[in-house]
């Protein structure tokens, strides 16, 4: 009888998330050279989104975004006047959606220019959940890099454009992103049947 040697990996946070994978099929990005890198968080051109706690526990295509340079770090509007810098508020990216920089006015200089600008307003801005929050923050890069030739990126946009094309970057972050709603929905379904 063969035996089969499996090399198993202890469980930890880092072992969820796949390494160097190439950011898409587009050969735009594959000769500009940019590579996703989950170990480091690296999302060259990428708009990226983790649950929040609880509110996405509940609305699971609810939570927080942010956009990565070309260099694929991240910034993100993380609370009051503070845009934070390869440190995403929430922890590490769950989904990304990569875009492509010839979309943008300008191309890469273009791209990080925006995201730039759009993080420099945002350390003025005072979080608001509901109507000046991470969504915004991206939106105002979008917009400012007039990418797809549009300067109508809003967070109720950007919401459902990641819900759509957003991938998830393990089998991990997909539980992290859908189980505790399935187990509140499930316990709600639950005890509404017992009753």
């Amino acid at each position: 009888m063969a035996t089969v040697e499996v090399e198993v990996e202890p469980q930890n946070q880092e072992s969820c998330k796949p390494h160097g994978e190439m950011a898409s099929d587009d050969p735009e990005l594959a000769i500009l050279g940019e590579k996703v890198d989950h170990k480091r968080c690296r999302y060259p051109y990428a708009i990226v989104w983790t649950p929040i706690p609880l509110l996405s526990w509940m609305l699971p295509f609810i939570g927080h975004m942010g956009i990565a340079m070309s260099s694929g770090v991240i910034r993100d509007f993380a609370g009051p006047y503070y845009v934070s810098e390869d440190h995403m508020a929430f922890g590490r990216p769950t989904k990304y959606w990569t875009l492509k920089p010839s979309k943008a006015k300008g191309g890469t200089r273009g791209w990080d220019t925006a995201v730039g600008d759009a993080s420099e307003e945002y350390k003025h801005h005072m979080h608001n959940l509901f109507c000046d929050n991470c969504h915004s923050h991206v939106a105002l890069a979008l917009n400012t890099m007039q990418y797809d030739r549009s300067t109508s990126w809003n967070m109720v946009k950007l919401c459902f454009l990641m819900l759509i094309y957003g991938k998830y970057v393990s089998v991990c972050a997909f539980l992290k992103t859908w189980l505790p709603f399935l187990i509140l929905g499930g316990g709600a379904v639950a005890l509404a049947l017992l009753l």
